[in-house]
């Protein structure tokens, strides 16, 4: 296929980082905006998902290059196809209601602008991740959407848990992060490339080869942290710390979903792996059963929301590993259904906070009477999280029945989804139907009606789940081009409201009556049959126990090494080194050194080694500081005339404006300090002593064997060449460093000069000082 050039390719480009220029203009302008100015906001996701539906008519997927990093062969690959193509427009799509929600929802916040700054380049960084066809620009926004996640949710920065639950965020994908990276690394050694398409047509050459092998258990660490697959599955619980359109967005329909996206990108190639569908079914199943049982612990509206969606996460995995094309059908269609409900689940809890300041759902009752269609919002919603008909998760719910009917002999698999549809009902009905629709009299009144900024985007969401609910097909073109590009094969999609009287049908009626008896028999967080402690903690128990073992270690670490003396670190890295080369010796490093090679000690040389011997002992004999600083004075200027013996005027001259510089620098400094004392034992000396004695003698070696080494003088030869015919220079050390190292230079130059007006500013500091006392 083609790749797409010119205008087409740089607007691919301008559609994925559409946020981030948004969240930059917040950066330079939000003090200067008005609150009502975020009702425009919207616009950004709503131009980026036109620019993404004009991919949907197309069969044939559009690939594009903006070259970046030539020589390592990093570039902003892009590949929209039916997977990428779905997952950007439930990004665009669900993003526009979200801005839209959010511009009510935090009405006068004064970190209003911060937050869709967040927003904004978290939607930078999913679209990037989804259309990325290279795998170290993959991993790149892969990192931005934990970053981006991390400021969203810890916005609450005040509150300490919101701080806590961000970390545990950033930690938990973070090392999912890292995973990746390393898997793209071998990916490449593999295919030469890190482009994706490589590693797709040489599928059959990583599946053969080691590295090939370990990167796919890094592949499925990043997936299942993204995704918080059990045991990673803590951090999203605790991430509901965060405002419910973050909720929403990242929890719902985008970022916990990056995960199952990566598994079905990487469906093609390692789905053939025999530890592909045991290891996928495994996992989802039990993260599916376990969270969906863990939701009726709660009471907490967004809490159960929560649980719901882990376990939502769980069927997608599952179903990625039934696989074929009964498991990728339901994949594709669950992820559409689950958006579409889940988000309208959450912004509906969002009203209820906003109006009533509470989520518990024991306290809420009859709110039907106060916000009418919001109640009737939140009951579709429910009714789809449940898989009553009519609805879009009815479909989802059958397809998934029927795929996990046919996964195996084992009746394992249907016992799992059945248990898991069971438990889900209950608990969507606890959040979208029982705050308004039990009771007669309205827990809570109103001060005014619910804003339309509010209802408009829960309203379209339970219209597309009842729209794909009455008429499937309408979502058929979505699910097909995504399981045609997940699964790299051409096959028929078609979704029916009605598959007939069968095992799935009678599945579903059961599902249905069951969870009406948990719904009805059932009190959120205390009608339980076992009280059991939440298992939920036992995770966070372990995880907060290993970062309390790591602090303890780096605490330990840090005051062996990071003690605040410079001569320990000096004597640290010389051990190091020691360490390290002597290791190179004992395994066969030999030394030659041709005594031969070396010219002759001259007289001038000599009686400089001489005086540089004298300054070091001297120094470290000497009883008073001025005297010690005088012979470090000496020394200094003893390493100079040894510059000008080899012809370096340049760093003879560098050399003494240094050294002049320290000393004097020293002097000034005497009278601060507290008297001369023998700061070290005889033994501490001792120590030194062999140590300094053995890193000199290991640099001499090596200085030695340097001389004898083979001299390649290409770069030199180049240099002497052209420094006058180019840079008009007769001395080559002036021309390197000012035209053919000029940048270096000039970062130098800018370093030394923010260094001279920080001293500046403490000497200036210290007169003041000086001043105030002299009054």
């Amino acid at each position: 296929m083609p790749l797409e050039t010119g205008f087409g390719n740089y607007m691919m480009l301008i559609a994925v980082l559409l946020g981030g220029m948004l969240s930059l203009f917040l950066v330079i302008f939000k003090d200067y905006l008005r609150d009502g100015f975020s009702a425009f906001f919207f616009l950004v996701p709503l131009a980026v998902f036109t620019y993404f539906a004009v991919f949907f008519g197309s069969e044939v997927p559009a690939l594009g290059l903006v070259s970046w990093q030539q020589g390592m062969g990093v570039h902003f690959e892009w590949r929209v196809d039916g997977l990428s193509r779905m997952f950007a427009l439930l990004i665009s799509g669900i993003g526009t209601l979200v801005f839209a929600y959010s511009h009510y929802y935090l009405k006068g916040h004064p970190e209003k602008f911060r937050f869709f700054g967040f927003l904004s380049l978290f939607m930078t960084a999913m679209l990037g991740l989804v259309v990325s066809d290279n795998l170290i620009m993959l991993f790149m926004f892969w990192e931005l959407t934990s970053v981006s996640s991390f400021f969203l949710i810890g916005f609450h920065y005040e509150d300490r848990e919101s701080r806590k639950a961000a970390l545990r965020a950033l930690t938990i994908t973070g090392l999912g992060g890292v995973g990746l990276l390393i898997a793209a690394v071998l990916i490449s050694t593999v295919t030469g490339s890190f482009s994706f398409q490589a590693l797709l047509d040489q599928r059959e050459t990583v599946l053969a080869s080691q590295a090939g092998r370990i990167a796919f258990w890094l592949f499925i660490l990043a997936a299942f942290t993204k995704s918080a697959q059990f045991p990673f599955h803590f951090w999203l619980p605790g991430a509901m710390k965060a405002p419910t359109p973050v909720s929403t967005y990242l929890h719902s329909a985008t970022m916990v979903k990056a995960g199952v996206f990566l598994l079905l990108k990487l469906y093609p190639i390692y789905s053939a792996l025999p530890v592909w569908k045991p290891l996928l079914m495994t996992v989802g199943g039990v993260s599916m059963v376990y969270s969906a049982a863990q939701a009726l612990f709660f009471t907490d509206m967004k809490s159960i929301l929560a649980y719901t969606t882990l376990s939502a996460l769980g069927i997608l995995v599952f179903l990625t590993g039934i696989g074929g094309n009964e498991g990728l059908v339901a994949a594709a269609a669950f992820i559409l259904v689950h958006a579409l409900y889940k988000a309208a689940l959450f912004l509906v809890t969002g009203i209820v906070d906003h109006e009533a300041h509470t989520r518990d759902v024991t306290a809420l009752h009859g709110l039907r009477h106060v916000m009418p269609g919001v109640a009737v919002a939140g009951a579709v919603a429910a009714l789809s999280h449940g898989g009553v008909p009519l609805t879009f998760g009815f479909i989802g719910k059958e397809l998934m029945y029927e795929s996990a009917l046919h996964a195996e002999t084992s009746p394992v698999p249907i016992a799992a989804a059945f248990i898991t549809g069971l438990l889900l009902f209950a608990a969507g009905f606890w959040v979208g139907f029982r705050p308004f629709f039990s009771g007669r009299e309205a827990s809570h009144t109103l001060k005014h009606p619910v804003s339309l900024w509010l209802q408009l985007p829960v309203y379209v969401l339970t219209a597309g789940t009842l729209i794909f609910g009455i008429w499937p097909a309408g979502a058929e073109q979505m699910v097909h081009a995504l399981v045609e590009a997940a699964g790299r094969d051409t096959i028929k999609v078609h979704l029916e409201l009605w598959h007939g009287f069968n095992t799935v049908f009678f599945l579903s009626l059961a599902t249905i009556a069951g969870g009406i008896v948990l719904y009805s028999r059932l009190v959120p967080g205390q009608s339980i049959a076992l009280k059991v402690e939440k298992l939920s903690y036992s995770s966070v128990a372990i995880y907060e126990k290993f970062l309390s073992v790591t602090k303890w270690l780096s605490r330990w670490y840090t005051d062996i090494l990071q003690n605040g003396y410079l001569r320990w670190y000096v004597m640290t890295i010389m051990v190091f080194l020691l360490t390290l080369v002597g290791y190179s010796f004992y395994h066969g490093v030999h030394i030659y050194i041709d005594f031969k090679k070396i010219s002759e000690v001259t007289l001038y040389e000599a009686v400089i080694l001489l005086l540089m011997i004298f300054s070091i002992f001297y120094i470290l004999l000497a009883k008073s500081r001025l005297a010690a600083v005088a012979a470090m004075g000496v020394l200094g200027i003893s390493i100079s005339l040894m510059f000008v013996l080899y012809s370096a005027p340049d760093l003879a001259m560098t050399q003494f404006s240094i050294d002049t510089l320290t000393v004097i620098l020293f002097v000034l400094v005497l009278y601060k300090l507290p008297r001369y004392i023998n700061i070290s034992s005889n033994v501490v000396k001792i120590r030194d002593a062999v140590i300094s004695l053995l890193f000199g003698l290991m640099i001499t070696v090596l200085c030695l064997e340097v001389i004898n080494e083979p001299v390649n003088r290409e770069i030199s030869e180049f240099y002497a060449e052209n420094s006058y015919l180019l840079a008009k220079g007769k001395n080559v050390v002036n021309v390197i460093l000012v035209d053919f190292r000029g940048a270096d230079t000039m970062v130098e130059i800018t370093v030394l000069t923010i260094a001279a007006l920080g001293v500046f500013g403490l000497m200036k500091l210290r007169l003041k000082d000086n001043e105030k006392t002299w009054e």
